[in-house]
């Protein structure tokens, strides 16, 4: 789920961003009014903790008149900034007049001959940019997370381990294998005879000191099971771009600068050509982002509004029963299913059931509700040509065209379908299954009762959603998913703000989903991969590794939000993963029972952006892919992908472009190639999954999968 923040359910319904809002076009003439020209004289730096460090953090004037540009290093913790000459020098020593806290993204007044300093929290180590205005009298600043690459090389947390000196390692493998059975390490195929109950080999050198010892003997990769799901999660947009005519969709636009919500142009095209990559990598399974038609216009995101906000990453639905046109058609889905297919690799559609999109202005011009809009005519001929005006203006400058008081809202989604804070709807609640996450409508989920077509659907022309018979609210929103399902042979849902919705709704819609997918493999034999029923699982905030309701309402599986807490551990000493190893095995062998693991999200962090180091990256890969259970792979864990600019928005630093360019320099394909080793070991022994744990030795740290007749043996030399 795309995490938010709102200050008011108007705005709310009309805006999103990480930080809230609340500019208007009217704030900007009283502003210009007041405008100085005032210039900086002196070398001006940022200085942390009482300290200039010269360079970049001197303060420079850029293309705009007296706004001045620096950019300075901060270690993570709680630092004291000041903004000052050599000297501090008061007229040049730029600080807040009583003690505050500066917020990332925030615009924060300074007085000249400051007295006190800004106190910020740095979570994230790294560069961060910050911006001097000095255009009115009271100068201010702002700071954001610098794009820049980072001089000062990160190291991550140090781990007490075994070292590795390079070379071999002799493992306890008896309990696995008996003497005399030649194993091999199926990492670099190099092979050894068991003596003593012991082999003795060397890892590859580029294998961040694992063995992955199989019997020598021929594999082919093991039938399929959800159980033993590689799943590769990714946001279709900013993937590949295979059809460059789709791109700017329902009149969408690129905001010219850093193109932080703006659509991408990735697509379903795309994603077909990449399969044999992705198939290559050793992935089974793809999670996609919401396919549905997304809202068409954008909100104001930013703290202050600085950049168009588009629902790129298919959270914010217009109309559920449509593709969106940015990714493509119905004939380009069906082809990319079907290829998908054909490699062996099922498909997961992420699918929301808790809220629809916000009222954006292009909608309301699409659909026909012009009485939503204060002054109409005022507007460009297309409405998705609206841009901030006046010099001060942002782009949540929107919240003030768009009339939140009149009664006409009843025409849009209808207070019998959501909760919205706007007149005549219901206000939303606090608690799980009747708040509004993020601000977004909130659909009555648990209403049973029967309820007709919103009325903003009578005036859209391309929408397949017609009046259902005595159809409840869930009713419809389970037949609008189940079509994706019985039209193309999707194999499963990711289910998003599972908590938020009642789970009789997800019960139903796990029902519906499965015999929608039995009925299309019966009518596409040539079609189908197998006979595998259809497959849910859930993202509950914060849920680890336990069994509760959820399972017993649809799902098969969660996603497991403990492990990305602890991989930094696991990645730095494989051995201290033992105890997760052993819980996770034990777990995974109830019955109805999986977890599926992650290192990075679109929501929370990407693993490789902390330290840029391929190193660390790898042996996050050795002690992350042999996880028992579901493992999630985020595009780009694989290849070193870098984040993007976010302007204070953390998780759209997230959601950078897969970095496709970098892909055929050596250190970006080495890591490519171990994680795929690592993935094709999985996809070829079960028992890695699904299979009983046993710790072999402590130094160096073994431990043996079994599952039936499948054994396997882990070894872990340490860390160089």
């Amino acid at each position: 789920m795309n995490k938010l923040c709102i200050t008011a359910m108007a705005a709310a319904i009309a805006f999103a961003a990480a930080g809230c809002s609340s500019d208007s076009a009217s704030s900007s003439t009283a502003s210009k009014a007041s405008q100085v020209t005032g210039k900086l004289t002196t070398p001006v730096f940022v200085k942390v903790d009482g300290k200039s460090q010269g360079g970049d953090s001197e303060f420079k004037l850029g293309k705009t008149s007296n706004i001045y540009h620096a950019t300075a290093f901060m270690d993570k913790g709680q630092h004291k900034i000041l903004i000052a000459d050599a000297k501090d020098t008061c007229g040049t020593k730029f600080g807040p007049a009583a003690a505050q806290a500066l917020t990332f993204g925030t615009t924060a007044q300074m007085d000249k001959c400051a007295k006190n300093e800004f106190t910020i929290n740095v979570v994230l180590k790294g560069n961060y940019d910050f911006t001097l205005d000095y255009t009115k009298d009271a100068p201010s600043v702002k700071v954001l997370r610098s794009t820049k690459k980072v001089e000062v090389k990160r190291q991550p947390p140090q781990i007490a381990c075994d070292k590795w000196d390079g070379g071999p390692v002799t493992a306890n493998v008896g309990k696995a294998f008996p003497n005399g059975t030649t194993v091999r390490d199926a990492y670099s195929g190099a092979t050894a005879v068991v003596k003593g109950g012991k082999v003795t080999m060397t890892p590859a050198p580029e294998s961040e000191g694992i063995l992955l010892l199989e019997e020598a003997k021929s594999y082919s990769q093991a039938p399929f099971s959800w159980d033993n799901a590689n799943v590769y999660f990714m946001l279709p947009d900013r993937f590949y771009n295979g059809n460059k005519s789709n791109d700017n969709s329902y009149g969408r636009k690129k905001d010219g600068k850093n193109e932080i919500g703006t659509w991408h142009g990735g697509d379903f095209a795309g994603i077909t050509q990449k399969l044999d990559y992705l198939r290559d990598l050793g992935v089974n399974a793809i999670w996609v982002t919401p396919i549905v038609e997304q809202v068409h216009g954008f909100v104001s995101g930013g703290a202050e509004g600085s950049f168009p906000f588009y629902g790129y990453h298919g959270y914010w639905a217009l109309d559920f029963t449509n593709i969106d046109k940015n990714l493509g058609t119905e004939e380009e889905f069906q082809r990319f299913v079907d290829e998908a297919h054909k490699r062996g690799i099922r498909i997961l559609v992420d699918v929301v059931m808790n809220h629809a999109g916000y009222a954006t202005l292009k909608d309301l011009q699409d659909i026909g509700l012009r009485e939503l809009v204060r002054d109409p005519d005022s507007l460009p001929a297309d409405w998705s040509d609206y841009k901030p005006k006046g010099l001060y203006a942002t782009w949540g400058s929107i919240n003030g065209v768009i009339d939140y008081k009149t009664k006409a809202w009843k025409k849009w989604w209808g207070p019998e379908w959501v909760r919205a804070g706007l007149p005549g709807y219901d206000e939303p609640g606090v608690d799980d299954q009747n708040m509004a996450v993020g601000g977004l409508p909130d659909f009555k989920t648990e209403k049973k009762t029967p309820v007709k077509l919103p009325e903003f659907f009578k005036n859209k022309k391309d929408t397949k959603a017609v009046d259902l018979p005595n159809a409840s609210i869930v009713d419809y929103l389970v037949s609008w998913h189940t079509y994706y399902v019985r039209k193309f042979g999707v194999d499963g849902f990711r289910c998003d703000t599972v908590k938020h919705v009642d789970p009789y709704a997800w019960k139903q819609l796990k029902t519906s989903a499965t015999k929608a997918l039995k009925e299309w493999k019966a009518e596409n034999p040539s079609k189908k991969i197998d006979d595998t029923p259809f497959f849910m699982v859930g993202e509950v905030f914060d849920h680890g590794v336990s069994r509760d309701l959820w399972y017993d309402n649809g799902f098969d599986s969660l996603l497991n939000f403990d492990y990305q807490k602890e991989s930094m551990t696991a990645a730095q000493c494989m051995k201290e993963a033992d105890g997760i190893y052993a819980k996770y095995a034990k777990s995974v062998q109830q019955k109805g029972f999986n977890i599926l693991s992650y290192i990075s999200s679109h929501d929370t962090k990407l693993f490789f952006a902390d330290y840029q180091d391929f190193d660390l990256q790898k042996r996050t890969a050795n002690s992350f892919l042999m996880l028992p259970g579901q493992v999630q792979i985020y595009y780009g864990d694989e290849s070193g992908r870098p984040l993007m600019k976010d302007d204070g928005v953390v998780d759209q630093s997230l959601r950078s472009d897969m970095n496709w360019a970098d892909l055929d320099k050596p250190e970006y394909k080495d890591l490519i190639q171990h994680w795929a080793k690592l993935n094709k070991f999985r996809l070829n022994h079960p028992a890695v999954a699904e299979g009983t744990h046993t710790k072999l030795s402590a130094s160096p740290y073994a431990f043996m999968r079994k599952k039936g007749n499948d054994k396997v043996v882990i070894v872990s030399a340490g860390r160089k």
